[in-house]
């Protein structure tokens, strides 16, 4: 069997450091927030070129207090894309606030900025852009189109730990980062994680006032808050593992390389990097119109396989509420029924990728 992610390799690639990361956090006994954490976010907002980080439970999380701090709610609308994982999606309902999609762009698969602009009205707040698989929207006409119109700009970067554009690392280009640390992810915590970064002390102040119940000292609450704060174990693993994330990033894009080189004449359409994109791939997505038929053929040779994402959120039964239809982003649509994740995370070997290439070359 060849995995998808192997996490068992990697924690057995660093088990003595986190071992020992978190049997100091269990013999200081601080187990929510805690230095450990405090140490992370100054790690983590230099790692991101930012001023700020504040850690998390969750990537929805990060993405839930950005709006509010950014003072999203009731009667607003929040542009982003409908294809990405329903947290994105999620984060802007839970404000109060409207989702309102723009297409993607059919090379990169991130929202398409020639369509941003019409689509916004008198009730629009914020610009989400979504750096989607590990590779940067084009933020540099979102920035512009956000200053014009007065719009705030939140980058949803769950998928892109150490991705860059234009030689800025992202989650520092917007007003404010959001980033997740579910395991999977290019820096996964083990078990649930999330930060946002900024430069602006005012979002950070929120923030931090927000994920603890909008406490700004014990008891003196602020803000009508939350429970959204980092366990220190957690923390603690974060701080190991990032010390290792340039390594396995580089790791990750030579993986994706030799894909390249091996798919070239494949049937399957491989990724395209743009040329603003340090892409980090988060995953290795290639297109084909046997989608399906592939996935079951690899998985009966042993290799596993992801689809991110099958179904567009505009025609997810959740959100239906919003009101659009089969048809409305046919970009989004497209790319969603051809999708396929092929395995791809640092430990991978190259004789793992020449079988899993060979078998979608055969397949196919």
């Amino acid at each position: 069997m060849i995995p998808f992610v192997d996490l068992q390799a990697q924690y057995l690639s660093i088990k003595e450091e986190i071992d020992a990361a978190v049997l100091k956090v269990l013999q200081s006994t601080q187990f929510i927030l805690g230095s450990e954490v405090a140490a992370f976010e100054q790690e983590f907002a230099q790692y991101c070129h930012t001023d700020y980080s504040v850690a998390l439970n969750t990537g929805t999380s990060a993405l839930h207090l950005a709006l509010l701090a950014a003072g999203i709610g009731s009667g607003d609308e929040v542009i982003t894309t409908p294809f990405t994982f329903v947290a994105t999606v999620a984060a802007i309902v839970y404000t109060g606030a409207t989702p309102v999609f723009v297409d993607i762009d059919p090379v990169s698969y991130t929202i398409d900025v020639t369509k941003i602009e019409q689509a916004i009205t008198a009730k629009t707040k914020a610009i989400l852009p979504v750096h989607l698989y590990g590779q940067p929207a084009d933020m540099n006409p979102i920035m512009e189109i956000a200053q014009r119109h007065g719009l705030t700009v939140i980058e949803d970067a769950a998928q892109a730990h150490r991705a860059e554009y234009k030689d800025q690392r992202v989650g520092s280009i917007g007003d404010i980062g959001c980033f997740s640390f579910y395991p999977g992810k290019n820096l996964g915590a083990y078990g649930e994680g999330g930060a946002v970064v900024t430069n602006n002390p005012e979002y950070a102040r929120t923030i931090k006032m927000l994920r603890d119940w909008g406490q700004e000292q014990r008891y003196h609450h602020v803000l009508k808050g939350y429970n959204y704060r980092m366990d220190g174990i957690q923390g603690a693993i974060l701080r190991v593992k990032l010390r290792y994330l340039d390594a396995w990033t580089e790791a990750r894009r030579a993986h994706a390389a030799l894909y390249d080189q091996l798919l070239a004449n494949s049937d399957v359409k491989t990724p395209a990097v743009m040329p603003y994109s340090y892409h980090v791939y988060h995953v290795y997505v290639v297109r084909s119109q046997e989608r399906d038929a592939l996935q079951q053929k690899l998985q009966q040779q042993g290799i596993q396989t992801g689809i991110h994402y099958p179904i567009p959120v505009h025609l997810q039964q959740a959100y239906a509420d919003l009101g659009y239809k089969a048809g409305d982003f046919p970009c989004a649509e497209l790319v969603a029924n051809e999708v396929l994740s092929l395995p791809m995370c640092a430990e991978l070997s190259s004789e793992q990728i020449k079988i899993v290439s060979a078998a979608v070359c055969e397949s196919v």
